[in-house]
């Protein structure tokens, strides 16, 4: 609405200084002709805009003058949760919402904490997704994140690993986890919530009907519960690892908390620098090729069939490659 946008640019002047045009336009998302029709549409309502020309031109407001319209609506006071996190914010639908917000707050503090608050906007940033991976699409986010919110049932078509199913869900909240978004439901009739991932549904209705929410029910500390145990339920086995001092430092980045907890219980190091140490891994099919990113960094020790099987693999990549067998 132009509203909307005429008080977004009004903010963006009392917040920032001077600006010009083609700068207001890059933030309002419109073209530099529509930001001087709207800041002639300011000065037709009294508000004094300044135009200054030359190469250090632009608009500004005459000294002074500061306006008292800080007010957030309802969606913009919900949107500040995500204050620093402009990407799922846009991802909710929020994204408008959420820069007006926050200019609607920097105009309302002291003019010596809003420069603190961009100050620190300048020297922080979160970026949520994990390097080279791209985002999960997510098309029905918007309207699970309503149903949740409005505490509305939802009718979905879901794709599990063993093929897809229908589903009534309860919605009782939504998890970013690494850049990809997790819907936290419980399915119409069943006790427990469940965890969905919201890439995976194919289709999403939002029903009418209105359901309870489980008394007591805490999203946090669900989801802090629901992690341990599926991190509990992957890691099948104990490996004993025998590691290059290259690999103890890639050890960490590929395997997260469970390659730290093996590095602090590693044995000493050998005179070429490697060491020994155990390492939580999930059953041999998904430890083979997690194991097989260090490359000769590593030697698998024991169990004998996770040993044998990386040996294995090697042996068929010898083969695709045209290489002789490694030794066994």
């Amino acid at each position: 609405m132009r509203a909307d946008r005429l008080l977004t640019l009004l903010l963006l002047l009392q917040n920032r200084g001077r600006l010009t045009a083609r700068e207001l336009a890059a933030e309002l998302e419109v073209s530099v002709r529509t930001v001087h029709r709207d800041v002639e549409a300011l000065g037709a309502a009294g508000i004094p805009v300044c135009a200054d020309r030359g190469p250090a031109g632009g608009y500004r407001l005459l000294d002074g003058y500061r306006t008292r319209l800080t007010g957030l609506t309802g969606t913009e006071a919900d949107s500040l949760l995500f204050v620093g996190a402009p990407g799922p914010a846009t991802d909710l639908g929020l994204g408008a919402d959420l820069a007006t917000a926050r200019l609607k707050l920097e105009a309302a503090l002291p003019a010596a904490l809003a420069g603190r608050v961009r100050r620190v906007q300048d020297r922080f940033h979160l970026d949520a997704p994990a390097w080279f991976r791209e985002a999960d699409p997510v098309p029905h986010l918007a309207a699970i994140a309503q149903a949740v919110w409005d505490q509305r049932a939802v009718r979905t078509d879901y794709r599990r690993w063993r093929g897809e199913v229908r589903r009534e869900l309860h919605p009782l909240g939504l998890v970013l986890k690494g850049g990809s978004w997790y819907l936290v439901a419980r399915a119409d009739g069943a006790e427990d919530p469940r965890t969905y991932r919201v890439s995976r549904f194919r289709t999403v209705d939002v029903l009418p009907a209105a359901f309870d929410r489980p008394e007591g029910f805490d999203l946090a500390v669900y989801w802090q519960e629901s992690a341990r145990r599926m991190e509990a339920a992957c890691l099948h086995q104990t490996a004993l690892l025998r590691l290059s001092p290259r690999a103890q430092q890639l050890l960490p980045m590929q395997f997260g908390s469970a390659g730290a907890r093996a590095l602090a219980g590693a044995g000493g190091p050998d005179a070429d620098g490697w060491v020994e140490a155990e390492l939580e891994v999930e059953h041999d099919q998904v430890a083979v090729g997690d194991l097989l990113r260090l490359g000769p960094e590593v030697e698998v020790l024991r169990p004998p069939g996770l040993r044998t099987a990386v040996g294995q693999a090697v042996a068929a990549l010898a083969e695709v490659y045209g290489l002789p067998a490694p030794r066994p």
